[in-house]
């Protein structure tokens, strides 16, 4: 209870029976790889609704969202209600202990917005803090895993200054789904089972060991959470401030402190200065289509911009879709984006971010003259100097990106439409529970290393920033102003080229979302071009290394979620990577 973890703070300071068992030791031994790692493939059906409709990962927090939307609340109400469910069902992607952007499409003012509720790092966070004693980075999840991975959480400020600007339903009116079900219980979904079973780190903290597992450490198959629900009933009734500034922040801070592995160093003042963000959306075009989104500290929408504008030069939709020749090209302009990502994008408050020169016009057809049709980019490109950058004065970000997340696309009857994308980034974040929920481990979205061949790295570790994000929650319109889709995705860097692949299936190669959702996943972040495990993997292999590619195959746990707008109706759909739902009226 809230009031239990004060006391010690101030004393010291879906049924399982649809889960593919022989995808648990495969997890098991993908998970140090690619977390959140992949567990099995679900047959996901487009879903149709007439009036409105909320797509999310899991379908208790989809159907949360929709009842809202039945009690006459709008996109932002839904949404909040949505987060909270997801929190119970899906919690190794994201909750209160997170961080979230979200876009939204104002029907009303025709405008689109965009709020930022990245967490930030402590004050007495410093550039080394990710660096050994002798110097060189922490290994991966030596980094993740304890306090000192834990930045300020910034999804639920967020949400309130979303709401305070455009909700319409009461505050507290969006906390009973979740209360209620965190109260009765749930059955555990299949794919938070598998996760359970394979993780290698959540049954050593002591708080995840006794919600999560049995006392022989098998998962549970079902959960209840009263310590949650305690926790969203204070917060329903005193709004964020219960959570930053009230009886909740003190328990958050002692799971950070006297964490067993690796300590941090958040503090109450760090709690209680959080703020939530609105800033500028960042749009640009793609063929006769205009897309927005999110802007820095967030490099989704950047660098699938630049990428898009790249491939403007060719004709994808005359090639065959997932063609060696398509994939070659898309897998070309994602290293070009990639090496302006490494160099340039990071939380825009500290670093000054060239944001119009990346996506100028002219900048980018001359970087698009760089792929070539037959042959692949040697190595690493290298990046490019946008107007505005100062190329020589940034070493480049090598920062290790693992992650879950989760994404949420609504759009309700009066037209009003947004795109969030949520995370505590690698799957179940720090593996800390305060009061029910998990700390997320966002600070490890920082390059660990702070500055290279005597140049800082602009994604460095600084006191109160926000960590570079590859989230990518987007709205596009079409060229009559029209909102024709929202989308976005889980899986860290790799969320960039899902959703830009996922766009150029729907508007170059029509697309049904679902069908869009359903092709396999290809990656490359400036360097070896991943595609995802599937029945022509192979031969799709051998023609990209035919082409210079150094190409691996491997399974993927993407997690799109999206909307698609038409004149007959909505049409939404889920990654069949996850338990997902799209539902509405």
């Amino acid at each position: 209870m809230v009031r239990r973890a004060r006391q010690k703070f101030f004393a010291r300071r879906l049924t399982a029976s649809v889960v593919i068992l022989s995808f648990l030791a495969f997890a098991a031994a993908a998970w140090a790889q690619a977390p959140e790692a992949p567990t099995a493939r679900y047959s996901h059906a487009a879903a149709f609704a007439t009036h409105d409709m909320v797509a999310a990962a899991n379908p208790m927090a989809a159907a949360a969202g929709r009842d809202i939307l039945r009690q006459g609340g709008n996109a932002i109400d839904a949404a909040i209600a949505t987060q909270l469910v997801l929190n119970l069902v899906e919690p190794q992607s994201s909750g209160l202990g997170g961080g979230a952007f979200l876009v939204y499409w104002s029907a009303k003012e025709r405008r689109v917005l965009t709020f930022d509720g990245r967490e930030t790092a402590p004050a007495a966070a410093r550039p080394d803090r990710f660096l050994g004693p002798d110097g060189k980075p922490l290994a991966f999840f030596d980094a993740v895993v304890g306090g000192r991975s834990v930045g300020v959480p910034g999804v639920l400020r967020m949400l309130e200054l979303a709401h305070r600007r455009y909700g319409e339903l009461p505050w507290a009116a969006l906390f009973v789904p979740a209360i209620k079900l965190a109260e009765e219980g749930f059955a555990v979904p299949p794919r938070l089972q598998s996760l359970l079973a394979a993780d290698p780190f959540l049954r050593r903290e002591e708080g995840a060991r006794r919600y999560f597992y049995e006392a022989d450490g098998t998962p549970k198959a079902r959960l209840a959470n009263p310590e949650f629900a305690a926790v969203l009933r204070v917060i329903a009734e005193h709004g964020a401030d219960g959570f930053y500034r009230g009886e909740i922040a003190p328990a958050i801070v002692a799971a950070v402190h006297d964490a067993p592995r690796h300590p941090g160093d958040l503090t109450l003042d760090d709690l209680a200065r959080y703020q939530a963000k609105e800033r500028p959306p960042v749009c640009g075009t793609y063929r006769r289509y205009r897309l927005c989104g999110m802007g820095p500290p967030s490099s989704g929408t950047l660098t699938l911009l630049q990428m898009l504008s790249m491939l403007e030069r060719f004709d994808l939709a005359r090639m065959r879709p997932q063609s060696a020749a398509a994939l070659h090209l898309f897998a070309e302009a994602s290293r070009l984006a990639f090496a302006d990502r490494d160099r340039y994008m990071a939380d825009g408050d500290f670093v000054p971010v060239p944001v119009r020169g990346l996506i100028d016009r002219g900048y980018l057809a001359a970087r698009a003259r760089l792929i070539d049709r037959d042959h692949a980019l040697e190595g690493h490109a290298p990046p490019g100097e946008p107007p505005g950058a100062h190329a020589r004065a940034w070493s480049d970000d090598r920062a290790p990106e693992l992650a879950g997340t989760s994404h949420i696309s609504i759009v309700d009857a009066a037209g009003n439409a947004l795109a969030m994308t949520t995370t505590i980034e690698n799957a179940f974040g720090s593996r800390l529970m305060a009061d029910g929920f998990l700390l997320n481990n966002e600070l490890t979205d920082f390059s660990f290393v702070p500055e290279a061949d005597g140049r800082p790295v602009a994604n460095r570790v600084e006191a109160g920033k926000r960590p570079r994000s590859s989230m990518t929650p987007l709205l596009v319109f079409d060229h009559a102003g029209r909102l024709v889709l929202t989308l976005g995705s889980a899986g860290g860097p790799a969320i960039i080229d899902d959703v830009a692949r996922s766009v150029i299936a729907v508007l170059d190669w029509n697309d049904d979302l679902q069908a869009a959702f359903d092709r396999p996943n290809i990656v490359n972040r400036n360097g070896t071009t991943e595609i995802e495990a599937a029945p022509d993997a192979q031969t799709l292999a051998a023609a990209l290394s035919a082409r210079g590619h150094h190409v691996e195959i491997a399974a993927r746990s993407s997690g799109l979620v999206g909307i698609r707008l038409t004149p007959r109706g909505l049409k939404g759909a889920t990654d069949p990577r996850r338990d997902g739902a799209a539902m509405g009226d």
